[in-house]
């Protein structure tokens, strides 16, 4: 099977965080947060596509913020609703993955670095965020 790029986004109603896993599959790196305004229907799409388009990006992996639960909230429908838009877009597999706990994950991460400024945190928290999603993801179906 060829070997193809995927993108992970931690989508919030103010950032969206953004990974790309390697060519092999096997790890994902953060890449940027971009900035939106989920209120004024800015949802950074085009940057997205430029980057899709830069990594040569085959596959989309969203995260789910699902309720520990298991139940989904308006977090979850908002993310589903960001992935039809960018589908439309981009005429690529956009697939959802459950991220309960990541941004939590990615927050100690950063704290017990214990060199890294709430400030800073605050920006690359999502990043973080998508790095761990398209990981989880990756380590669960390979590169599929």
């Amino acid at each position: 099977m060829p070997n193809m790029r995927l993108m992970g986004l931690d989508v919030g109603s103010k950032t969206v965080g953004v990974a790309v896993s390697d060519l092999m599959g096997w790890t994902a790196q953060g890449v940027e947060t971009i900035p939106i305004n989920e209120k004024a229907s800015e949802f950074g799409f085009k940057r997205v596509v430029e980057l899709v388009e830069e990594y040569g990006v085959e596959k989309i992996v969203i995260g789910l913020p699902k309720n520990m639960n298991n139940t989904e909230g308006p977090r979850v429908e908002a993310s589903r609703r960001y992935g039809a838009s960018l589908e439309k877009r981009l005429q690529i597999p956009i697939v959802f993955h459950d991220e309960r706990l990541t941004t939590m994950q990615a927050e100690r991460m950063l704290v017990e670095e214990g060199n890294v400024s709430r400030k800073k945190r605050k920006q690359v928290i999502d990043m973080l965020a998508a790095v761990m999603i398209l990981q989880n993801y990756l380590d669960l179906n390979g590169n599929q």
